[in-house]
């Protein structure tokens, strides 16, 4: 095997692997590469549209200064429900899980009366610990300015400068290669945005759906099951499913009835999304078998915790195509070789 044929394709895996071991060796640096690239995908489309008739940097400075307005506008109209609706439940959490075990002590068999009570201490205990860290994490995500301002400045540049920086990152590997490389550069960041924006999409829809159910049903916590249920959206199949037992199980203590007609719910949501709005929204684009995605998220959360289970898919991706490309320039480098070999073949005209 000839290595010097093949040095594009294991660059490729080298700094592929590089990339992904960075977010667990300088995790901080990471996310703001990864959250600024996630900006830049979102909004490139509209800096694109605005470059035809304004230069490029203004047009990347429009797009973000909106953006922030429409974000700010968006946050303050959510906090403003959301943010004592939370407080409300984790001051109420102790008793709910509290009412809780008591229901199913009433419903539930007897000999596992014993075993349950010791659960549910320390179900309680570690889901209020849980819920006061998540509140303490968001209130600290906001304290974090600095990092803000480095991710918007950033998310600027790339927006302004993305083909160049791409151009240039394609010229680092050899030349008959550039070609090749931009195209797998636009592959990425295209399987990424699609991913991207459709799962912002089923958040958006899906935690607009359980808000307007809880309210309609007159259940409490609507904003809270809304949130909940909208960013598992962005951890596939064990997101929605935990969100879903999470929102039964708490409306259990108004009636077993009600807790029911919940799971229905959920079930219901959860197909429509699965069967109905992520085929049409995401399509087939990104090609991932179910298993490898339970897979990869089961190992991000063992690895990252909430974060790597957010970013084992996109990571999936990026390897995924990776991996095509080099199998792919492999397939047609043995094609060239044995069409050369045909061809140096002495004919029998040419033999003495």
């Amino acid at each position: 095997m000839r290595i010097r044929a093949y040095r594009t394709s294991i660059i490729l895996g080298f700094v592929s692997a590089l990339l992904i071991s960075a977010f667990w060796y300088t995790q901080q640096l990471a996310f703001i590469i990864f959250l600024s690239l996630l900006l830049n995908l979102l909004l490139n489309p509209l800096v694109d549209k605005l470059s035809r008739k304004l230069p490029r940097g203004l047009a990347a400075g429009l797009v973000m200064f909106f953006f922030l307005l429409a974000g700010t506008a968006i946050l303050t109209l959510v906090s403003s429900n959301f943010l004592p609706t939370f407080t409300r439940f984790i001051r109420e959490f102790p008793h709910i899980a509290a009412k809780l075990q008591d229901t199913w002590i009433v419903y539930g068999p007897s000999f596992l009366k014993d075993e349950l009570d010791t659960l549910w201490e320390s179900l309680r205990d570690a889901s209020l610990d849980a819920l006061k860290g998540s509140m303490t994490l968001m209130f600290s995500a906001f304290s974090k300015f600095i990092d803000m301002v480095i991710i918007f400045f950033v998310t600027f540049y790339l927006l302004k400068d993305g083909e160049k920086i791409k151009s240039y990152l394609a010229g680092l590997f050899p030349h008959q290669d550039n070609k090749r490389v931009m195209r797998l550069f636009n592959n990425i960041l295209g399987a990424l945005r699609i991913y991207i924006c459709g799962q912002m999409a089923i958040c958006c829809i899906t935690a607009t759906v359980v808000f307007l159910y809880f309210t309609i049903r007159n259940l409490p916590y609507a904003s809270v099951f809304a949130v909940v249920s909208g960013v598992a959206e962005f951890i596939p199949v064990l997101g929605p499913t935990v969100a879903s037992a999470f929102g039964v199980l708490l409306t259990a203590t108004t009636s077993p009835l009600t807790a029911l007609q919940t799971a229905g719910f959920y079930l219901v949501l959860t197909q429509v999304n699965h069967n109905l709005v992520m085929p049409n929204i995401i399509g087939k684009t990104l090609n991932l078998h179910p298993i490898a995605i339970i897979l990869g998220v089961v190992l991000g959360g063992e690895l990252l915790g909430a974060a790597g289970m957010f970013l084992a898919v996109p990571i999936i991706v990026i390897c995924k195509l990776v991996i095509a490309d080099i199998y792919l320039a492999r397939q047609q480098d043995m094609e060239k070789m044995k069409t050369s070999r045909w061809l140096s073949k002495p004919t029998e005209e040419d033999r003495p």
